[in-house]
């Protein structure tokens, strides 16, 4: 678990955490808990809410990739989920604004989602037992988190199984190897960690690729091809100090 220096620069305390609780993340735990409870309450929800690639495809439940995320198996996947979602969300809540940061946490949840109904046309037994099997948590959502944590805050140490402190990107790249050898599995906790995996590549990809928006930068490339070859064609030029010679058009 990260610990930052306080916000005084003359004492050498310590606090646990990030510090105060963001409105967003306030929101998502208390939406997390309260689903929670009512499917605790009323277990058939799970059915319904939670993640299976067959009934996202034969039934068209495409609600369920989004609503997944809200429902946990247990005590422990809500505490450790939201402790996560605390610990390393707050600070991005803050850096991000509540908008982005709420476009991101979706974007992650759903492509991991995306990530489990993909594999689940894999032909075999594999893709078969995913097919039939339902998801729930938020952890997809999670790991895209940590991921953009480690690449907004690299050496910020993260205290791995609240035993001895690593850098975040390193402990990412750790996660992300668990999670690629556990998907291998064909059990329900490979499938769990597909989603986890998905997380990652989604995160990677939005703030990495789709974030710079590649179609504005061809586009612009294009026009600037445009621009110096009518420049060339009608003997144009943009000036400069050596330029006081020659005839400009």
């Amino acid at each position: 678990m990260p610990r930052y220096p306080s916000s005084s620069p003359r004492t050498l305390a310590y606090q646990f955490g990030p510090g105060p609780i963001t409105p967003v993340i306030k929101l998502l735990i208390w939406t997390n808990v309260a689903c929670f409870v009512v499917s605790w309450l009323v277990p058939g929800v799970v059915a319904y809410l939670g993640l299976q690639p067959k009934a996202v495809f034969s039934q068209w439940f495409v609600w369920q990739p989004v609503t997944y995320m809200f429902l946990h198996a247990g005590v422990f996947h809500i505490l450790f989920n939201m402790l996560a979602l605390w610990m390393f969300g707050v600070e991005l809540e803050r850096l991000w604004g509540r908008t982005f940061f709420l476009k991101y946490y979706f974007i992650t949840g759903i492509g991991a989602a995306a990530t489990t109904m993909l594999l689940s046309l894999f032909p075999g037994e594999f893709g078969g037992a995913m097919r039939d099997s339902v998801t729930v948590g938020a952890s997809g959502a999670i790991y895209g988190l940590l991921l953009a944590y480690a690449l907004y805050f690299p050496d910020r140490p993260i205290y791995m199984w609240a035993l001895f402190p690593i850098p975040a990107k390193y402990f990412v790249l750790i996660m992300g190897a668990i999670a690629f050898i556990s998907s291998t599995g064909g059990n329900q906790g490979g499938m769990a960690n597909s989603a986890h995996l998905g997380g990652l590549v989604f995160g990677y990809l939005y703030l990495k690729v789709w974030r710079t928006r590649p179609l504005a930068e061809v586009k612009y490339r294009y026009v600037r091809w445009r621009m110096n070859r009518l420049r060339r064609k009608f003997d144009v030029h943009t000036g400069g100090r050596n330029d006081w010679d020659r005839h400009v058009h």
